[in-house]
């Protein structure tokens, strides 16, 4: 899903093919197609498309899967389709403003 990118080469997913079991849920919860069937057990088939949003690590009963949740911010990337194309995980600047992931500027960043 060329269209879907997120943060090339950065994605903390980890998948351990050895402990996929075949269930598929991996490949029905990923919002951007991740995984895919190859056989009897799932793949990775686009790895630069995750989000990092933990659904198929929350699903994987076998622990096959981690990921790092929200490691690459997520909302920052979100954020940046309305602003522009701008990605900016820190705040804008504005004392009371929020940064894209919630976060003040006496707050702690997000990514």
């Amino acid at each position: 899903m060329p269209e879907l990118r997120y943060l090339e080469d950065v994605v903390t997913l980890e998948f351990d093919v050895e402990k996929c079991t075949g269930c598929q849920f991996c490949t029905w919860v990923c919002p951007h197609g991740v995984f895919a069937m190859d056989g009897n057990r799932a793949k990775v088939v686009d790895r630069g498309a995750c989000m990092e949003c933990g659904a198929c690590q929350i699903n994987c009963a076998f622990d096959a899967i981690h990921v790092q949740r929200g490691t690459g911010c997520a909302a920052a990337i979100i954020a940046s389709w309305f602003n522009g194309g701008k990605v900016s995980c820190g705040p804008t600047g504005d004392a009371d403003s929020e940064g894209a992931c919630g976060e003040t500027p006496k707050g702690s960043g997000c990514c």
